[in-house]
């Protein structure tokens, strides 16, 4: 569910910034905006753009002007973002750099700090190099471009660096290994803050894939099936996505297409490869993996995820995925690298 008050996503630029770092999850998340206005809901950031000057060239030679100047002082929950630059301009930082790592030491790490207030960090490839130069990243897992990851061990000794993955999200840090894959981490704290119903249609509107965090599946079953342009099938899919627990049959399912339930079977045969059906179960089955991650009981799993008992979820377990639930919570319990249960933000 999105928070009561906006979130300050906050831009904090340098001199050549790559502007593809900035332009993907900024359009991330003015889509995921679009489509909570559509669906009725608030919306849920505010995209802002700061820099140690007014005025700054891109890594395209586009300049950027009418930046704001650094806060002093974050009063509502911030996410401050974090992007990379071309490698020759890493290789001698100049004033504006080491300007923007002071403030970021000065200003943000305090606030980062207090877990209550809802602040987090976001760095895109070497985006997290200036982090570490900032002193924010502590002993937390973290990643970048595959070409930095020595450099980054090197500024952030502490740290826990994480090789061979498109994002890493460890606590308020939030990681990736660059460029495209900032969008990959767009729609996962889309996903996170939103719902998996906004992130898979910002993800269909950008025509990209969903990719998976380090416990999820190789393709996240919210996108899986989904690579098809018929909108009957896409408006079935997104409904049983934003609404799982619904009392979905066959002919609540044809009433959102709008078809008979003869022509909704066909179309998903064709379209998506599986049954109406069988999708949606797959799509329970998906939040009732993630409940069990996050630290819920099987009997909870079962009730936020649409299923009408224990038996069902262990019997639609059985079919589509290994082990069973209550393996899928034991290995939470055990697991230190898990996710835990994700705190509410103050607002």
């Amino acid at each position: 569910m999105p928070p009561e008050s906006l979130i300050d996503v906050l831009f904090a630029l340098t001199p050549r910034a790559l502007l593809l770092d900035v332009a993907g999850p900024a359009e991330s998340l003015r889509l995921a905006n679009q489509h909570l206005l559509r669906a009725g809901r608030p919306a849920c950031f505010r995209l802002r753009f700061t820099g140690a000057s007014a005025e700054l060239p891109s890594s395209v030679g586009l300049v950027v002007n009418g930046l704001e100047p650094f806060p002093e002082r974050f009063d509502s929950p911030t996410w401050v973002v974090l992007v990379g630059q071309p490698s020759e301009t890493l290789a001698s930082p100049v004033r504006a750099v080491h300007a923007t790592a002071s403030w970021l030491g000065r200003c943000f790490a305090p606030a980062l700090a207090d877990e209550s207030a809802g602040h987090r960090l976001v760095t895109i490839c070497s985006g997290t190099l200036l982090a570490a130069r900032a002193g924010l990243l502590g002993a937390h897992r973290c990643t970048t471009h595959h070409e930095m990851l020595d450099e980054l061990r090197a500024l952030a000794p502490q740290a826990q660096v994480v090789d061979n993955r498109v994002f890493v999200v460890d606590g308020p840090i939030a990681s990736s290994a660059g460029v495209t894959a900032g969008i990959d981490l767009a729609l996962h704290l889309v996903a996170q803050t939103c719902g998996d119903g906004i992130a898979a249609s910002v993800a269909k509107d950008m025509v990209v894939y969903l990719r998976r965090t380090p416990s999820d599946p190789e393709l996240s079953p919210m996108l899986a099936h989904r690579h098809h342009l018929h909108p009957a099938v896409h408006r079935v899919q997104d409904a049983v996505s934003e609404r799982p627990t619904d009392a979905w049959d066959m002919a609540s399912l044809c009433a959102v297409a709008h078809v008979t339930e003869r022509h909704l079977q066909r179309l998903f045969a064709e379209h998506a490869g599986v049954s109406p059906l069988h999708y949606l179960e797959r799509i329970r089955l998906e939040h009732a993996r993630r409940s069990l991650i996050n630290g819920a009981s099987v009997t909870q799993a079962a009730s936020v995820a649409g299923f009408s008992s224990d038996l069902q979820l262990r019997r639609a377990w059985s079919r589509h995925l290994p082990g069973s639930p209550r393996d899928a919570a034991n290995a939470r319990a055990t697991d230190p690298a898990s996710p835990g249960p994700r705190r509410t933000a103050r607002h």
